[in-house]
Order: structure tokens, then C-alpha cells, then sequence
């Protein structure tokens, strides 16, 4: 069986300029013409120029779900994600939503979310065993 490397997620935007500056300067994407990505493809977009603002359609929440996510990235420890989000909230990143966590019998979840220009949410979770 072939073996996939990575994926990216499209994401038609409002204003191509306005959004990979986001991807860059605050998210902290490497940005070209082609991707958005950041740790080797570890989180990855290709941003495409919408031809209406119509067109872009961030997910709506789902059941029992406070916060829509269009995006969500695992990150190792709840340490690394607390540098991640003073990291991206340092760099103006808009909160979606504040960290939090949930109670599980394995352990303990802990994640938060950011949103783009467009209102696309990119949320990024950790989770620790007991």
C-alpha cells in the first residue's frame, strides 16, 4: 500500500493578501504561493482566492459543541500547548476559544482554539494519561 506523507486543508479565503499574512505572522507558517505549513507539513493549508466572499464557509458548530473547528492539531504535551497558545496569542492570534480542560477515564484533554480573518477556527489539543 502507497504511504501518504502529509495533507493539506483548502481554505477559499476573502483576501488571499490578508489571510497568508495571518498564516505567517501569526499563526507561523512558512507561506508561498502554493502552501501555508508549518513543522514540516505537520499543519498545512492551501489558501485559494475565493471569487465571492460568499464562497467561504467556515464549518458551523456541531451537536454539543460550543466552538465550530475547521482544523484541529494534536500537539505532544500540555506544556507544549500552553507555549503554543502564549505563543500565538502573542502574535495577535484571535481566540475562539479559551483553553480548557475535559476529565476522561484514560486522562485529562486540554485544548483551545484561534480563529482566521475569514473566521476559520483552528483548534489545538494535548492529552495526558493518568
Amino acid at each position: 500500500m502507497s504511504k501518504i506523507l502529509f495533507s493539506v486543508q483548502v481554505r477559499l479565503v476573502s483576501d488571499l493578501t490578508r489571510s497568508k499574512q495571518f498564516y505567517e505572522e501569526v499563526l507561523g507558517c512558512e507561506v508561498n504561493d502554493v502552501w501555508a505549513v508549518r513543522d514540516d507539513f505537520a499543519l498545512g493549508f492551501k489558501l485559494i482566492q475565493a471569487e465571492s466572499s460568499t464562497d467561504v464557509t467556515p464549518n458551523p458548530a456541531g451537536r454539543d459543541q460550543e466552538t465550530p473547528w475547521d482544523t484541529y492539531a494534536y500537539v505532544d504535551t500540555h506544556h507544549d500547548l500552553d507555549e503554543l497558545y502564549e505563543e500565538l496569542t502573542s502574535r495577535g492570534a484571535e481566540v475562539a476559544q479559551e483553553p480548557v480542560f475535559m476529565e476522561a477515564d484514560w486522562g485529562v484533554w486540554k485544548d483551545f482554539a484561534i480563529q482566521d480573518p475569514d473566521g476559520y477556527v483552528i483548534a489545538f489539543g494535548s492529552g495526558e494519561k493518568d
